[in-house]
């Protein structure tokens, strides 16, 4: 028996692509809806199925994602507490409709003509991240997501909707950001420091209130004064938050520009009557930046990056004016004879910190090239002459690490 021709496919790009494309962003990937079809009709043309909570399926040419159209009520706690209706009569309007933000609520025929039936392109142009609909509360990570919007797209100056940073700050005194997985949390923190203005993310979150129940290691940090002379920004928050834009100007990694945000931690847990000196902090900041990182789940190489800054930033401070033992103490601390690379990664976050000051904004550092010279002359210093004095075991560690610290002595 002959099997009918299926019809046509009825699809559309939506989402970010289409935003980008009016922006005029590069365009990094393309998600498709598509209409009037089912699972079964999907497959039969070719496409593989990865969805688990609603019907998506990968493209057997492009690797695109194609999700069939749907509805979504709220029907649990948290981000995963969704039912979800799709179904060949679900049209387009209802699929924008469910959407979170208004610039991410239009698509984009195969033509290449804008489906734009709410005009939703006026908050585009008018640079608004709007709510679409009251719907928007149902789902915390929202929350998130909004604020890593603002981050991505601060260079073409967009602002938060009065209205929606209202609803934010309400489904944030619900409770509801509770629910949020550690995985989920931590991947929109992540694309929010890959962006060129990650302090904006930490910004918006704070001001409606999801910065003290995400992350209130940093959000205690505001309030907290440091000395006039050496912060004339004076908030250690503040201080945090430039230092992390700094850090950008450094740096594309990511984990180095965590480890800019982790530094100084241990400011929020000095005495009040200290104030405001923050004698130890480095100290200090190691439980706070553990519990953060252990919390969000932090991969293993960008906590350990962040508990490195914050112990070691204070000591490389003031590495110019070390004496060769001193400052092999911090090469060996920083690992710099084992793994260089970490130890730079490290020396470009103090540098952040450094400029996160207000008038320091493009200071050198020659700390760093400080340290990076008296790690390469110690990382020359060879074994072999010890080795064939018959030394061992401690006698061979004393006598390299004697060699090592007269060979600092030429810097």
């Amino acid at each position: 028996m002959k099997r009918e021709p299926l019809p046509p496919l009825i699809s559309f790009v939506v989402g970010g692509a289409v935003r980008d494309r009016l922006l005029g962003r590069p365009l990094h990937d393309r998600d498709w809806v598509v209409l009037g079809e089912t699972p079964n009709r999907m497959q039969a043309r070719g496409f593989v199925p990865v969805g688990n909570d609603f019907p998506v399926f990968i493209h057997p040419n492009s690797g695109e994602e194609y999700a069939l159209a749907r509805t979504e009520r709220k029907s649990g706690i948290g981000h995963q507490g969704f039912a979800f209706f799709a179904a060949p009569e679900v049209t387009l309007e209802q699929d924008l409709l469910r959407r979170d933000l208004t610039i991410n609520a239009m698509a984009q025929a195969a033509d290449g003509s804008l489906i734009d039936p709410f005009n939703f392109k006026a908050d585009l142009e008018a640079r608004i991240l709007r709510h679409v609909s009251p719907a928007f509360s149902e789902d915390p990570l929202r929350v998130l997501r909004v604020a890593r919007f603002a981050a991505e797209l601060a260079d073409f100056g967009f602002t938060l909707a009065p209205e929606t940073a209202e609803l934010m700050r309400a489904m944030t005194s619900s409770g509801e950001l509770n629910s949020l997985t550690a995985e989920r949390v931590w991947n929109e923190t992540l694309k929010a420091l890959r962006s060129n203005h990650p302090a904006r993310y930490f910004e918006l979150l704070r001001d409606v209130g999801a910065l003290k129940v995400l992350f209130p290691e940093i959000d205690a940090l505001f309030g907290v004064p440091q000395p006039k002379q050496y912060h004339p920004e004076i908030d250690s928050g503040v201080h945090t938050l430039l230092a992390l834009t700094a850090s950008v100007k450094l740096t594309p990694n990511p984990d180095i520009r965590f480890a800019v945000l982790c530094h100084d931690l241990g400011k929020a847990l000095t005495p009040p009557e200290e104030w405001p000196r923050h004698i130890g902090h480095e100290a200090r900041g190691v439980a706070p930046a553990t519990a953060l990182c252990e919390r969000l789940r932090v991969p293993k190489a960008t906590k350990e990056l962040a508990l490195l800054v914050t112990a070691q930033h204070g000591r490389v401070h003031v590495a110019r004016d070390m004496r060769p033992a001193t400052l092999l103490d911090l090469i060996e601390s920083l690992d710099g004879l084992r793994r260089p690379e970490r130890m730079n990664d490290a020396l470009l976050a103090c540098h952040a910190d450094a400029r996160g000051r207000l008038g320091s904004e493009g200071c050198d550092y020659p700390q760093a090239a400080r340290v990076q010279a008296a790690a390469e002359l110690a990382r020359a210093v060879s074994p072999a002459p010890f080795v064939a004095a018959g030394l061992t075991g401690l006698a061979m560690k004393e006598a390299l690490h004697q060699a090592r610290v007269r060979a600092l002595a030429a810097l």
